[in-house]
């Protein structure tokens, strides 16, 4: 029977980059996801680094303070698949006073240090193109600094990163049952190949949302309450889609009369993002998660709140695309679900038998702390301490100033380099799609275009900027199955293909499942 040190379950952001960390310190590790990396909370979020201005008005000091320390570290850690991004807050009177917002914004600044990020500034809007997609009542705003990140993709990178460094990573092959011994855990996995049993030494629950259910119905049912004393409180987030509303590339933080915030974001270059929603999700209905649907109230919500301020009205028909997802928030008895704290929490039991470490909340920003604070209790649970290493390590792809041979203190512009150097090396490809190629694969794109001469030798031509030799790359070297794992996770070229264009992709991956 094979045996690992590590059984990882869940392939969401903490599950692969606990795995990510655990491998580097030189565990053998298995990765056990249920469906695709990254299918469900970890590619429906706002897709944001950021320490979270509003919860300041929670008092979540150390929480922001935390996600500000790993901001420039997260940036700095891929260039290509995060950017910084501006963003602008309009002044509205009648929602918090000016000097609220300068307060908060002070905070911001210093809570944690920064390198190159700039710091926050008043704008006066009417004399700005930042104010022109904005209502003319909106005469000054403020603007500040934090990051923006492709999710689905800094989840395949972490996953990719751990396989490279001796991970095996197994999609589509949900954990049925998990056996605790006095040395051992024995798992056993429904893989597309059969049935899989496996021994490991230490096991890591990050099954997001699933967490709680996996250690009553999965992981020795019958003692769940020795394995967990925490609870998850369960809350939709969802987002909307719209063609772009303005044409400069900072992005808005709208403040609703309901005390929250919304987002409006400059996404894949001809669109807006807006989001997001906090809907709560009652316990019992946990089957249903996989299948998290925005609702037509949340839409509206949305379109409402962003009408506020939006010159031009967003309606529900200009909605091209939406998405949802359900994240494990840990229960702290706050009363909103805007108020639950997005910190985390690790759990471990060791005494007596194999060791258990469950992932309990967290957020996108603070992943590779969680992940680094994980690993450590892992390797101490199994008497094998070893050193962090991942803070300054670079994620696959992001080497980027070994193209450019010269490196700045700034990603962003290390990334303008790189994009040179791509369009340089192949002149025969369209500036949209080089630069596309260049944002998802970073220097990972020598291994997709290969000694390719021209567009005719990446293969069929599937609309937009697809071709048949990205689909094999995805489906070789990526865990991609499907369309929605290739259009819509890694990629979102769903956005620019017809319907007939989808199910030809859709075809294509069926004739090689």
């Amino acid at each position: 029977m094979e045996r690992y040190d590590v059984l990882v379950v869940g392939g969401g952001i903490n599950g692969a980059g606990i795995a990510r960390d655990l491998a580097g310190r030189g565990f053998s590790v298995l990765l056990a996801e249920a469906q695709d990396l990254a299918s469900h909370t970890s590619s429906a979020s706002t897709k944001l680094i950021h320490g979270g201005l509003r919860y300041l008005e929670y008092y979540e000091f150390s929480l922001v303070r935390k996600a500000l320390l790993e901001r420039e570290v997260l940036l700095k850690s891929a260039p290509h698949i995060m950017r910084p991004l501006r963003f602008v807050m309009p002044h509205d009177s009648a929602m918090r006073p000016a000097w609220m917002i300068r307060a908060g914004l002070f905070l911001y600044d210093h809570l944690a240090r920064r390198e190159w990020l700039p710091g926050s500034c008043g704008v006066k809007l009417g004399r700005s193109p930042l104010g022109e997609p904005l209502q003319d009542r909106f005469t000054r705003g403020f603007i500040y600094s934090d990051g923006w990140v492709d999710d689905a993709r800094l989840v395949l990178h972490c996953a990719l990163d751990a396989k490279q460094r001796g991970a095996e990573i197994l999609t589509r092959s949900p954990v049925t049952e998990a056996r605790r011994g006095r040395e051992l855990w024995q798992a056993t996995m429904a893989t597309p190949q059969g049935e899989r049993i496996v021994q490991a030494r230490a096991l890591v629950n990050a099954a997001g949302p699933w967490a709680e259910s996996f250690l009553r119905e999965v992981a020795q049912p019958a003692h769940a309450e020795k394995l967990a004393t925490k609870h998850l409180r369960l809350v939709k987030g969802s987002h909307i889609v719209v063609p772009r509303r303005f044409e400069h590339d900072h992005a808005y933080l709208f403040q609703n009369p309901d005390g929250r915030i919304i987002f409006a974001i400059p996404y894949e270059g001809d669109f807006t993002m807006i989001g997001t929603t906090d809907v709560e999700q009652p316990r019992e209905a946990i089957a249903n998660f996989a299948l998290a649907r925005i609702s037509e109230a949340e839409i509206a919500y949305l379109c409402e709140q962003a009408s506020r301020y939006f010159k031009a009205p967003v309606q529900t028909s200009d909605v091209v695309w939406s998405y949802a997802g359900v994240r494990p928030l840990l229960d702290d008895a706050s009363g909103s679900a805007a108020a639950i704290t997005r910190d985390y929490a690790l759990e471990t039991l060791h005494e007596g038998a194999a060791p258990l470490l469950s992932v309990w909340g967290g957020k996108i920003t603070t992943f590779r702390k969680l992940a680094e604070d994980a690993a450590t209790s892992v390797a101490e649970m199994l008497g094998q301490p070893r050193p962090a290493w991942t803070q300054g390590a670079l994620l696959p792809g992001g080497e980027l100033a070994a193209w450019s041979q010269r490196s700045s203190s700034r990603p962003d512009e290390d990334f303008e380099r790189f994009l040179a150097a791509v369009q340089q090396r192949w002149p025969w490809l369209p500036a949209r799609m080089a630069r596309r190629l260049a944002h998802a694969y970073g220097t990972r794109i020598e291994q997709l275009l290969g000694p390719a001469t021209s567009l005719d030798e990446l293969g069929r031509h599937f609309g937009a900027d697809l071709y048949e030799a990205e689909l094999a790359f995805l489906h070789r070297e990526e865990w991609a199955c499907s369309a929605n794992d290739m259009l819509w996770r890694r990629s979102k070229l769903g956005l620019r293909l017809d319907a007939a264009q989808r199910a030809a992709v859709a075809a294509w991956c069926d004739a090689r499942s």
